[in-house]
C-alpha cells in the first residue's frame, strides 16, 4: 500500500501497538515504523544464546491496563500471566531472609520476625497505598488538563480534580505526601525495621536514578504498585513466553485489522510543511506521509534528534533540553546450568519464582546511588533477579534456566577515572557485569560458576538498541516536575506536540513508564478527538 496514511506511528513498542489498535478500530489506515528487526520495543522476547530466550529488557507484568487487555481481547489470543506466589525475597546481611507477599497474614508473620509493631502497622499502610493507587488507576486512562488549552483544559481539570476532592481529607494528605516526600520519609513514618522498609523502598529506586532520600521518590514507589494481574491489585507476574508474547499478540491483532508494520525501518526525521507534521523520512532515504504523526519514542529522541530545531518554539526547545533522562539501569540476561541456590534458603522453592532483591536496607540503596555518582556504579549494587524458567519451561532447554538481572544506580555517563581520563561503558561493560555476578554469588554461592552465557545492556546499550536516551527505561525521570500535565512539558501534556499533526504516545507522556498501554490508549483518543471536528473547533475557539 502507498499514499498518505491516516496515522504513521514511529516505534513498534507496546504503546505504539495499542495506539494503532484503537485507531484501526476507528477505521484509520495506520502504519507502524519500527527500527529493529523485531516488533515490541523493550517488550520483546529474544534468543540471547542458543536455546535460551528471555524478556530482553522489560521483564515482568503488572501495569498493563485491564481495559487494554479487554479491548484487544489479548487473552483470546494466548495472553496468560502466572502470578508470583510471593512478591519478593530479600536475603539479609545476618544470613536470614525476608519474604513479602502471599497474602497479608503471611507478610505480617514475616514482618513480625523483625518487628511486631511493623507487622501491626502493615494493614493500614497497605490501605493507604492502595487508596492512593486507586487515584492513579482512575487517572491513568485520562488525558491530563493541558495548560493553555482553554475550555477543554478547564473541563479536564474539573473532572480529574473531582477524583481527589471527593476523597476524605486524610486520603488527600496521603496523596500529597506520596507526591512530595522521599521514600525514606514516607517509610520512616510507618515502620521501624530497616529490613521491613527495604522491599517498599526498592520500588522507589526502580528506574529512578536517585537515592531513596530524594524528595518525590515516594511517588515512584506508588507508581510501581498501581497495577494488577488477573484482577488482583498490586500483584506482579510472568507472561508465558516472556514480554515479547504480549507484543507479538498485539502485532497479530493489529495486522489482522489492516495495520501495516514495517520492521528495520528507522526514522531519521519528521517532515513538516508550514508548521505542520506531514510525514517522516527513513534513514534509508524513503519517506512515509501521514495526516497524523505519532511518536512512540522518548521526548528527548523526538525533539532533539528527529525534528529541525527551527520547527520548534524557542521556549519549548529550552524545556526539552532541560527534560531529565536517567534511570540508572544496567540490565543482564544470563543462561544458567542450574538455578541459583541461596545460602540463607538453599534449593528450589517459591522464593525463586518471586522478585529476588539484593538491597537489604534504605542505606544500602542510598550508598549505591552515591557510589554511582562518584564512581559510575556501586561497590554493593542493587540487583533484582527473576528466574522465569522456573515457571515457564519454554525459555530454556530441559534442566537449564535463564535469569533476568535488573540492576539499579549505574551512571548513564561514567565519571572520569582516577587519572582524569574519560571512561566509557564500551570499555567497562564487562567489568560491571562481573561485579554484578559476583554480588549475586556472595548470596547464592556457585551462581558465577553456573553462568553459561550472558547478555549485557549498559545504559549506553539501552540507548543504542532501543533508543532510550540516557538509558532511561521511563523515557524521562518520574519527578514531580515531569509528571501528569507536565509530562513532558507543561502545555503539551495531553499527547499533542507543539505543531499540528504531531502526537506522542510513549512513556514520556502521562502516566509514565512501565508496560501500561495507557499512553497509547490516550494518544489514540486525542487523535480521534482532533479529527472528529468538534474537538478541533473547541480548541481553536476557546484557546
Amino acid at each position: 500500500m502507498s499514499g498518505v496514511y491516516d496515522a504513521v506511528i514511529i516505534g513498534g513498542g507496546h504503546n505504539g501497538l495499542v495506539c494503532a489498535f484503537y485507531l484501526a478500530r476507528a477505521g484509520y489506515k495506520v502504519r507502524i515504523l519500527e527500527r529493529r528487526a523485531i516488533i515490541g520495543g523493550t517488550a520483546a522476547t529474544e534468543e540471547f544464546h542458543p536455546g535460551f530466550r528471555n524478556s530482553v529488557a522489560s521483564y515482568t507484568v503488572s501495569l498493563l491496563q485491564p481495559k487494554v487487555i479487554s479491548d484487544m481481547k489479548l487473552a483470546d489470543h494466548g495472553y496468560r500471566v502466572i502470578e508470583r506466589p510471593i512478591a519478593n525475597f530479600l536475603p539479609q546481611p545476618d544470613g536470614g531472609y525476608l519474604k513479602v507477599g502471599g497474602g497479608l497474614e503471611r507478610t505480617q508473620a514475616a514482618f513480625a520476625k523483625f518487628n511486631r509493631r511493623d507487622a501491626a502497622a502493615l494493614p493500614a499502610y497497605i490501605d493507604m497505598l492502595d487508596g492512593a493507587a486507586d487515584v492513579l488507576r482512575a487517572l491513568a486512562l485520562k488525558a491530563p488538563p493541558n495548560a493553555g488549552g482553554g475550555l477543554s483544559m478547564v473541563m479536564a481539570a474539573i473532572d480529574q480534580g473531582r477524583q481527589i476532592a471527593r476523597l476524605p481529607v486524610e486520603r488527600q494528605r496521603d496523596i500529597l505526601g506520596l507526591f512530595t516526600k522521599s521514600a525514606r520519609e514516607l517509610l520512616d513514618g510507618w515502620f521501624e525495621s530497616e529490613a521491613v522498609k527495604a522491599p517498599f523502598g526498592f520500588d522507589a529506586v526502580v528506574g529512578n536514578y536517585a537515592s531513596p532520600d530524594a524528595p518525590g521518590s515516594a511517588y515512584v514507589l506508588l507508581h510501581h504498585v498501581f497495577g494488577q494481574v488477573n484482577g488482583r491489585k498490586g500483584v506482579w507476574g510472568h507472561c508465558v513466553g516472556g514480554m515479547g508474547a504480549i507484543t507479538q499478540i498485539m502485532a497479530r491483532i493489529v495486522t489482522g485489522m489492516g495495520v501495516e508494520i514495517s520492521l528495520e525501518s528507522p526514522v531519521s526525521s519528521v517532515l513538516t510543511d508550514d508548521g505542520r507534521a506531514v510525514g517522516v523520512r527513513l534513514e534509508g532515504g524513503g519517506e512515509v506521509m501521514g495526516r497524523s504523526i505519532i511518536a512512540n519514542v522518548g521526548p528527548k529522541l523526538l525533539y532533539e534528534r528527529m525534528i529541525d530545531p527551527g520547527d520548534l518554539p524557542p521556549d519549548f526547545r529550552k524545556r526539552i533540553a532541560a527534560f531529565k533522562t536517567a534511570s540508572g539501569t544496567f540490565r543482564m540476561n544470563v543462561a544458567l546450568s542450574a538455578p541459583p541456590s541461596f545460602a540463607c534458603l538453599p534449593g528450589m522453592g517459591e522464593h525463586l519464582q518471586s522478585g529476588i532483591i539484593i538491597a537489604p536496607t534504605l542505606d544500602y540503596m542510598d550508598r549505591a546511588f552515591t557510589d554511582a555518582r562518584r564512581e559510575g556504579w556501586s561497590r554493593a549494587p542493587i540487583v533484582e533477579m527473576l528466574v522465569p524458567s522456573t515457571v515457564d519451561d519454554s525459555l530454556a532447554p530441559p534442566g537449564l534456566h535463564v535469569a533476568s538481572l535488573f540492576c539499579q544506580q549505574f551512571a548513564p555517563v561514567l565519571p572520569p577515572g582516577p587519572d582524569g581520563r574519560p571512561r566509557s561503558w564500551d570499555d567497562e561493560r564487562e567489568a560491571a557485569a562481573d561485579h554484578v555476578i559476583a554480588t549475586v554469588d556472595t548470596h547464592a554461592p556457585g551462581f558465577a560458576r553456573s553462568v553459561i552465557a550472558r547478555q549485557i545492556l549498559s545504559p549506553v546499550d539501552l540507548e543504542r538498541i532501543f533508543g532510550l536516551v540516557g538509558g532511561d527505561i521511563m523515557h524521562g525521570q518520574m519527578t514531580l516536575d515531569q509528571l501528569w500535565a507536565a509530562r513532558p512539558v507543561l502545555g503539551h501534556g495531553a499527547y499533542r506536540g507543539p505543531m499540528e499533526g504531531l502526537y506522542m504516545c510513549g512513556a514520556g507522556t502521562h502516566p509514565g513508564g512501565g508496560v501500561t498501554g495507557a499512553p497509547g490508549h490516550n494518544a489514540a483518543r486525542a487523535v480521534l478527538a482532533d479529527h472528529a471536528g468538534l474537538g478541533r473547533w473547541l480548541r481553536s475557539r476557546y484557546r
